[in-house]
């Protein structure tokens, strides 16, 4: 048993947002970890240095022997790293298989929902860590391990339904919408999912109550609903919505549990922020302590992370499916509300991007203008036949397509917010904006 204790983690496509928090984990918990990927910059790898956790190129040569793989699930089995890997008859583990097996060691919850589960996870990690030793893996490639935790918090991913390798104590569903159509047949194969998932939880399920399919849930466990509807077992209510944040009381049933002041904008997070208040008054944390830990709350990496530069409001925001997208300008809004909201969106694979043609342009629209960036591909799927002109005639705000090396439409903007939007590199169109914003302050200086 010591001698697998001292296996190094090899961990394949190691910036991957879940792959690097689990690497955290288990440097954190004195395991040796090193990973590979490609050499083209994540923000997720950033986390990773810091901890000195050694980063490699892809090559078969980085499988030697004494390794344990744990293997991305964006990388097919014929890598070269995991062929090399089954030849010297090492090891190979799915990285939802090994989160499978590591959270039956913890009273363990999972937040899953096609979208709403890193902030979720984020919000409910806070918490819970603040109060007793938690250990949480959240998908903006934040990890903690702590030797000592008696709580896993942790994102679970419905994508080609890899949740179903875990069996939570807990599960808190955000909501069910159409997403990965590379997958996902229809909206009901997307609710099957989460049937099974939800046939697979010990103690309890904490189910968004307004979204129609998590309503037709069955369960061999309670399910409770959030929201703020009287028919809502854990509701939100008095709410006062503000520019610093949101806060609101909290029944359960017809019990006042707590007062509760949120640093978080749109009513989305209030819906998230009931999630986490709930499973801590199932699993009997003191409210006064959990109030105070949300006080607190910064946020996630990616999740309206927001910064000034010269007379404007810059947001970066991982926000890839129109829901969230809704729910990120609803939140600038809030935050904002005498403010111009620009968006600028980078659609997140070729599928999605026409199978939700229409509502991406309906929630882009929610903007007082729109700018656009060329489709981002994913390693498993790098062309389609849609272009980003497309989205762009469907949209009344705007819709003119940018470069990296032309955002100067962008300046055309003064004293506004500009969001941008996507899960894949918008953020270098970002830096170019911020580049350019500066450079032309400074000339005018």
């Amino acid at each position: 048993m010591a001698k697998q204790e001292e296996k190094t983690y090899h961990f394949v496509g190691i910036k991957g947002s879940g792959m690097s928090s689990l690497a955290l984990i288990l440097h954190e918990q004195g395991k040796p970890v090193q990973g590979s990927d490609v050499e083209k910059y994540f923000f997720t790898q950033v986390g990773l240095e810091k901890a000195g956790i050694p980063i490699y190129t892809f090559d078969a040569d980085n499988i030697t022997q004494g390794l344990t793989v744990i293997a991305g699930n964006a990388f097919p089995d014929d890598h070269k790293e995991l062929v090399r890997a089954r030849e010297m008859g090492l090891d190979v583990i799915r990285y939802h298989d090994f989160i499978g097996h590591l959270i039956q060691h913890f009273t363990s919850i999972a937040v899953t929902g096609s979208h709403g589960k890193t902030s979720t996870t984020g919000l409910l990690a806070h918490v819970l860590s603040g109060i007793m030793p938690t250990s949480f893996l959240i998908g903006d490639g934040t990890g903690h391990g702590r030797p000592d935790a008696q709580f896993f918090a942790f994102e679970a991913c419905e994508y080609q339904r890899h949740f179903l390798a875990y069996r939570p104590d807990y599960v808190i569903m955000t909501n069910i919408d159409f997403d990965h159509p590379d997958y996902f047949k229809s909206i009901d194969d997307v609710f099957s999912a989460f049937q099974t998932m939800a046939k697979q939880v010990k103690k309890g399920i904490l189910a968004f109550g307004d979204d129609p399919y998590l309503q037709k849930l069955e369960a061999d466990v309670p399910i409770y609903y959030y929201g703020v509807n009287q028919e809502d077992d854990i509701r939100a209510e008095n709410i006062t919505r503000t520019t610093t944040g949101s806060a609101f009381d909290v029944y359960f049933h017809e019990d006042l549990i707590g007062h509760f002041d949120l640093p978080a904008f749109g009513q989305h997070n209030i819906n998230n922020a009931l999630g986490a208040i709930a499973t801590a008054h199932l699993e009997g944390f003191n409210m006064q302590d959990v109030a105070e830990e949300m006080g607190s709350f910064s946020g996630v990496k990616r999740r309206f992370s927001e910064k000034k530069v010269s007379d404007m409001v810059i947001v970066d925001d991982y926000a890839h499916h129109p829901a969230e997208i809704k729910a990120t300008i609803d939140g600038a809004r809030q935050k904002y509300p005498d403010k111009e909201i620009i968006a600028v969106f980078q659609p997140h694979t070729f599928s999605r991007t026409i199978a939700l043609m229409d509502d991406f342009a309906e929630a882009l629209n929610l903007a007082d203008n729109v700018y656009l960036c060329d489709i981002f591909g994913s390693a498993r799927e790098q062309d389609g036949d849609v272009k980003i002109e497309d989205l762009g005639n469907k949209i009344t705000k705007g819709g003119e397509v940018i470069q990296e090396d032309n955002v100067s439409p962008l300046l055309d903007h003064k004293d506004a917010v500009i969001i941008f939007m996507g899960a894949g590199d918008v953020q270098k169109f970002e830096r170019s904006y911020e580049n350019l914003l500066s450079n032309t302050t400074r000339s005018v200086l």
